[in-house]
This record gives C-alpha cells, sequence and structure tokens, in this order.
C-alpha cells in the first residue's frame, strides 16, 4: 500500500443510522470514494447480532445471517439486507475499491436455549483467582439459529464450543465469570485483570477442534459469498494468538488470491504490538494505537506538547509496513468504551501526519469525514449530545496530495518542540516535490531541502495565499499559521 499511495475508510461510526439504508448508501458513494483517493473501505460487521436491527455488529449473533433470515425480531440488519450487502461490495468492486470485512470471532451473544453446566466463579476484574467452589450454571449457549434452519452450515453451539460466560441464570449475579469445568481461559492473550481472554456474552473456544472447524468453513463460505478482499479483525487481543496464522493462512490458500487483513489490538504499548506482531509474522498489519494516542494527548495539550516526538513509540515510525493508521474509530469516538477523542482543531494535523507520510497504510474515519451528530449517555449517567465536524473540504486535499505529490525519497525536519515538518521529493512517475509544516503552537517558517531550486510552491490548503520560491540549492523557507499545517506543492 506504500507503492500505491492506498487509503482506507472505516465507512460507518458507532451511531451510523439504524434504518437499513446503509449499504445502499455504500454502494451509491462507491465513485465519488473512489474519486477522492479511497482505494479500501472497512464496512461494519454485516452479519446479524443479538439486538437485531439496533445492533452495530459485534454483539455477534449468526455469522450466517447477512440479513437474509428472520432472527432475533428481523430480517434485515442495522444495515440492511443480504442482497444490499452484496450489491454493495459489487459497486466497490465496480470504482476499484477493495473491500475489507469486519470478523467478529471472540464471542456469541443471544442464546436461543439455556443450557446447564458446571462452571467456577471469577471475578470481572481477577481471572487469577475463583471466587467459589465449581457449581452448577444455567447458561444461554445454545445457538440454534431457527430462523435459518442449518441453511450455509448444521452446526450448533453448545457450552462446550465455550471457555466461559458471564450470565447465570439461576443467580443473576453481576460482575462475574464463569470458567466452565474442563476449560481454562486461553493463554497468549493479554495479561490484563490476569488474563483478559474472556472479553463478554459466550467466549468462543478456540482450544475445541470442532470450533476451529467451524470458523474455518465461516471463512471460507463468507470469502465465496462476499468476494471481500481481506479482513479486519476484532479484538484479537482476547483470542490466543496462535490461532490467526493458521485461519489467514486457510483463507488466503481458499481464496486462491492475497487478501489484507489488519486486527484491533487495543494497546498504546508499543512492545506490546510488536510481541503480537512477532507471533503473526507477514500475514497482518495492526491498529496504530500507539500513535492515535499520541494524537489524542497532543490535542489535549494545547500546544504544549513536543511534536519532535509525535511518531516517538509507535508502530508507523518502528514499523511502518505493518502499521494501519488512524485519528480515529467507533471506539474512540464521543461517548464510546475507549473514549480518547482527538480534539477537532488537531485532526488536520493528525491526518496530514498520516495521510502525507510514507510510512503505514492510512484510515480515515467516517464520522471525521462526513460529519456526525447523535446523543448518548456518558459514564456519569447523563445524557449528551456530540456533535463531530466534517473535516472533509480539508481531507480531500490531503487526498489529492497524497495521490499526486506524496512519493519518493522523505526528508525529516522533526527540530523543534512544536513546528515539524517533512519533504517529499518526488519519483519518475510523479516527479513534482512536496513540502509540508505544521505547528500546534504558534505560526512560522521552517527552512527544508526540496531539491527543486528555483522552483514555484503554492499551499495546497489555502491558508496561506503567497507562493513560495526556493534558492538556487533547492532549499525554502516554508510557513504555517499558528495551530495549524500547510502543504506546500511544485507549481
Amino acid at each position: 500500500m506504500d507503492e500505491l499511495n492506498g487509503t482506507m475508510m472505516q465507512y460507518f461510526h458507532w451511531y451510523s443510522p439504524d434504518d437499513g439504508a446503509f449499504w445502499n448508501d455504500v454502494g451509491s458513494q462507491a465513485r465519488a470514494l473512489a474519486q477522492a483517493g479511497f482505494t479500501g473501505l472497512w464496512l461494519p460487521p454485516a452479519f446479524k447480532g443479538m439486538s437485531g436491527i439496533r445492533d452495530v455488529g459485534y454483539g455477534t449473533y449468526d455469522l450466517y445471517d447477512l440479513g437474509e433470515f428472520d432472527q432475533k425480531g428481523t430480517v434485515r440488519t442495522k444495515y440492511g439486507t443480504h442482497q444490499q450487502y452484496l450489491h454493495a461490495i459489487a459497486a466497490l468492486h465496480q470504482a476499484g475499491i477493495q473491500v475489507y470485512a469486519d470478523a467478529v470471532l471472540n464471542h456469541r451473544i443471544g442464546g436461543d436455549a439455556l443450557e446447564t453446566a458446571l462452571a467456577t466463579p471469577y471475578l470481572q476484574d481477577d481471572r487469577l483467582y475463583p471466587r467459589g467452589e465449581p457449581r452448577e450454571v444455567q447458561t444461554y449457549t445454545h445457538f440454534a439459529f431457527p430462523g435459518r434452519r442449518g441453511r450455509y452450515s448444521a452446526f450448533e453451539w453448545h457450552h462446550q464450543h465455550f471457555n466461559a460466560v458471564d450470565y447465570d441464570a439461576k443467580t443473576s449475579e453481576s460482575g462475574m465469570v464463569y470458567l466452565f469445568a474442563g476449560k481454562h481461559f486461553d493463554d497468549h492473550v493479554t495479561l490484563e485483570k490476569g488474563n483478559f481472554s474472556y472479553l463478554m456474552g459466550c467466549d468462543v473456544d478456540l482450544q475445541n477442534d470442532e470450533v476451529r472447524e467451524e470458523l474455518i468453513r465461516w471463512g471460507r463460505w463468507y470469502l465465496d459469498t462476499t468476494g471481500v478482499d481481506g479482513f479486519r479483525l476484532d479484538v484479537i487481543k482476547h483470542l490466543t494468538a496462535w490461532f490467526f496464522p493458521t485461519w489467514l493462512d486457510e483463507m488466503i490458500d481458499h481464496a486462491g488470491r492475497e487478501l489484507f487483513a489488519v486486527s484491533e489490538y487495543w494497546s498504546p504499548d508499543v512492545n506490546t504490538l510488536h510481541w503480537y506482531l512477532n507471533r503473526l509474522g507477514p500475514r497482518m498489519s495492526l491498529f496504530d494505537v500507539a500513535l492515535h494516542y499520541n494524537f489524542h494527548i497532543a490535542s489535549r495539550m494545547g500546544g504544549n506538547y513536543d511534536m519532535r516526538r509525535i511518531l516517538e513509540g509507535t508502530l508507523m515510525q518502528q514499523r511502518p509496513y505493518q502499521a494501519v493508521t488512524f485519528v480515529e474509530n467507533h471506539d474512540s469516538q464521543p461517548l464510546q468504551s475507549l473514549e480518547s477523542v482527538v480534539e477537532p482543531w488537531f485532526k488536520p494535523l493528525a491526518y496530514a501526519i498520516i495521510l502525507l507520510r510514507r510510512e503505514g497504510y492510512p484510515c480515515v474515519f467516517y464520522a471525521d469525514y462526513y460529519g456526525a451528530e447523535y446523543e448518548d449517555q456518558g459514564r456519569d449517567g447523563q445524557r449528551y449530545k456530540i456533535v463531530m465536524s466534517s473535516h472533509r473540504a480539508f481531507i480531500d486535499k490531503l487526498l489529492h496530495a497524497r495521490r499526486l505529490y506524496a512519493h519518493g525519497s522523505q526528508y525529516d525536519y522533526f527540530d523543534h518542540w512544536n513546528r515539524i515538518g517533512w519533504t517529499r521529493l518526488g519519483n519518475e512517475e510523479f516527479p513534482k516535490a512536496m513540502a509540508v509544516v505544521l505547528s500546534d503552537g504558534f505560526g512560522g517558517g521552517k527552512w527544508m531541502e526540496v531539491r527543486k531550486p528555483n522552483t514555484r510552491f503554492v499551499d495546497l490548503t489555502g491558508q496561506i495565499k503567497e507562493p513560495i520560491y526556493t534558492n538556487d540549492t533547492g532549499w525554502a523557507e516554508f510557513q504555517c499559521l499558528e495551530r495549524s499545517v500547510s502543504v506546500w506543492v511544485e507549481e
């Protein structure tokens, strides 16, 4: 994606409308998205969730129901029907855009019938020490999918296919996790809470041969049915790391073509991200959560962040070819579970960093591009109305610069505590140079080399009207305004 200057978009946010028109909207926007410069779309989970039309898709009920069967009170999903989804993918492919499906393999929620089993109780925040002896629990672990009636797969889930649950119908206790007899929490997962294998619902047991075979069967079916070009894998820090190399190899072998895969391992610690990527090898990329938190912190410091260190401790800096860079996503947006907002004034700077540098595969967030308005309850129990501003006009300019000017060698000038910059020198196909300068504080200039002597440069953002001319050796003092970014391109 570095050579192609590919750019993906997360084409949804947590509060996308549940009117069933979403897939139609995706298809209608395909050509415009391609013209803007997007080469890949990460679409939301397309399968039936526990909450029916209100489910964002992460409350996984039936992976085979893409809005085709009457289950959970609805045929369609929040986003539309099976056929609308396939038509949207076809429209994106026709426009030359790759499609990445959101695969939620960690859990199932909303079982069809109770089962009785023996389980040991643990506190949610302590997975190391039991809080009692094994006892009988009643759990919704039988997933029979009566609306689908065995179509596509006859597999039914029972308690033996799961490690643990968080609900016992006998007691209705809260704050507990029940580990089934003969099971253990998965290894090779994050060690938060002692062991963070369990996240929610009925936790899928990857130690079970039948489960692994079923997940591989489903992946093959999904590729055959949809023709997607890859996967975004959800909450993989809760799933044993050794499973995904096998699963991805099976998917690539079945598809007979390269598939892109990016995973969400939500940790700001770059060493943890390295550990996971080392286990998986070159098969997969990770979202650069560490970079996101640098953006979050910088945006909250009002000009007191040392911008020379904005890339420190990130995959973009240390492992660029496996980094999917992003500014915001559906979990970090206001009122969501991992809320870590990048303040609006800083987003143009952050997007310039992920879109105009050579490292990483950038992902633009839907709500940053189109804007969003919604209302929800905060952690304090109060309701809030949120307005996320659209940065589309500015991002479109950056996408234009990415296509035509973000090529060739890159020279960095990270030598001032709030004003940094870099230049791109171009290549044979795209020979024109570019200089980017940004500041989270005072505006001003930065001497940078573009190797284009006596050449006129203009600010593509339109914020500075006067052109800048390089000297006889191809250097110039490129300018930006206060708390702003300017993109100087060769005319």
